[in-house]
């Protein structure tokens, strides 16, 4: 865990110090009653802080090593690192004005994810929107937002979109309704321009794009959009990201991935294969 490399920002550095906190303490036989009255808190504190919902403050941070029996200094130093780095703001802490906390999560999961596979009903996906199809999203969702607020959203979709084409990228996997292609967002130029994106986007090695024609009828993930992270440090969970309007659901229990999971692969098998995806859109830029 130490080596992980500090991708994620806080949200994946509070996970995995917690889980390394938990492991410790269930190792000693100790309750979370017992680790919340040392640090003077509850066990609803020390469960939070083991799930990384909260930051930490260094020094409860060592009272639990010191309850825990970590007492060799150049065992507690990198946990203690962690702790300190847990509570770095990540880039997106200066958007915190226009991105609600929810959303904040789900953006540090992201950053760490060494695999995203997504399945969109309705829009683009946005680590592959255009600049000028993100604006057409954000007015729709944000109709009252200022010009300034517009442009900020964007710039945060567009930086999300950096790693995608640096070195040690990630793999993307997109499953798209054919739905998505036909609906104009932003006009048909807008569109146009957005589909030879998509064609380009097709094209690299670290990014997989399916179609589901209309032709398939009904398939597993019908019931909406939604999206799978895996990551490639053993001490973090798949995790289920489903966005709702005013908040979003993280499911991480084995039993809830494996059903997402399912419905991911099966309508993977039911949309088109990949290698015919640059022909649908081919196909469909020539009638936008």
């Amino acid at each position: 865990m130490i080596e992980y490399p500090r991708r994620g920002g806080p949200t994946v550095l509070r996970i995995l110090l917690g889980s390394q906190l938990r492991r410790l303490r269930e190792a000693c036989g100790i309750s979370t009653e017992e680790a919340g009255y040392e640090i003077r808190g509850s066990h609803s504190k020390i469960s939070r802080m083991e799930l990384g919902k909260v930051g930490f403050k260094e020094r409860d941070i060592a009272d639990l090593l010191t309850l825990y029996g970590v007492d060799d200094p150049a065992e507690r130093a990198p946990l203690l690192e962690l702790a300190r780095e847990a509570n770095t703001p990540g880039w997106w802490h200066r958007y915190g004005d226009i991105l609600p906390s929810w959303f904040e999560v789900y953006l540090g999961l992201e950053e760490a994810a060494s695999l995203i596979r997504t399945y969109e009903v309705q829009f683009v996906p946005g680590l592959l929107q255009t600049a000028e199809y993100a604006q057409a999203v954000v007015r729709l969702g944000f109709a009252e937002a200022s010009e300034d607020d517009v442009q900020r959203r964007v710039r945060v979709r567009m930086t999300r979109q950096e790693r995608f084409t640096a070195p040690g990228a990630p793999t993307l996997w997109a499953v798209l309704d054919e739905a998505v292609l036909r609906r104009p967002l932003g006009g048909g130029k807008v569109m146009r321009g957005q589909i030879e994106h998509l064609i380009t986007m097709a094209e690299l090695p670290n990014v997989t794009l399916q179609v589901v024609p209309f032709g398939a009828g009904g398939h597993a993930a019908a019931g909406g959009p939604f999206t799978i992270l895996r990551f490639g440090e053993p001490g973090l969970s798949d995790v289920v990201y489903l966005e709702q309007l005013t908040s979003a659901l993280y499911l991480d229990k084995p039993a809830d991935v494996d059903i997402y999971m399912k419905a991911m692969n099966n309508t993977c098998i039911t949309a088109a294969r990949p290698d015919d995806t640059v022909d649908i859109l081919t196909g469909i830029l020539r009638q936008t």
